[in-house]
């Protein structure tokens, strides 16, 4: 019997894997054919996501018990559009410069859409698409970077543990104690498995 069931998630977020055209970082940047990427291999590389309410975040028990079992103890909102956020244009661009946190970095899209790129084991990138609806959560250490898409806003909830920290350190930044840790459990880990699937 066919399995009819469909990730709830599809409807809010989306991932492939980018062509290498320095056209407008806005643009969806598909390969050609288009090359998708599925949850269980954002999962691999320690991206979370999740569907949520976006309509009643306050009330969402879903994300209430998310932010429970994680410790997210503060919470802010951000608009990013040419509109609302100062210093737009300088801004945009040092979110899309490549670097790292030394804490997740926790998204959760409440109207808009915005492209969230990670770096796969072999370091192609990945461009994750989160639209109203969609929450991501980028592994502290894993190289990545972000860029509004053509609709040019989102309204994103950030959430932390504790004190909010803002710092991205851009590449390279191998030394950090959260890119060695990390390489070792999401890059060298699964490379360990396959090389005994692949001996067994």
């Amino acid at each position: 019997m066919v399995s009819t069931y469909k990730d709830p998630r599809e409807e809010v977020l989306q991932a492939w894997y980018m062509d290498d055209s320095d056209e407008d970082q806005r643009l969806p940047h598909h390969k050609e054919p288009k090359e998708f990427v599925s949850f269980d291999q954002l999962a691999e590389l320690g991206v979370l996501s999740w569907k949520l309410d976006a309509d009643n975040y306050e009330t969402d028990p879903e994300l209430k018990k998310i932010r429970e079992e994680r410790g997210y103890t503060y919470m802010d909102v951000c608009e990013v559009c040419p509109e609302k956020l100062p210093n737009y244009e300088q801004k945009i661009k040092s979110f899309f410069e490549e670097h790292l946190h030394t804490d997740e970095e926790i998204r959760f899209c409440a109207a808009g859409s915005g492209y969230f790129d990670v770096r796969d084991r072999n370091d192609a990138w990945i461009r994750v698409w989160v639209k109203k609806g969609g929450m991501i959560i980028l592994p502290a250490g894993i190289y990545h970077r972000f860029t509004l898409d053509e609709n040019n806003y989102i309204k994103a909830l950030r959430f932390f543990v504790g004190e909010p920290v803002w710092t991205p350190h851009n590449r390279p930044n191998d030394h950090l104690p959260a890119r060695q840790q990390y390489v070792k459990d999401f890059v060298e880990k699964d490379f360990a498995n396959h090389a005994v699937d692949a001996a067994a």
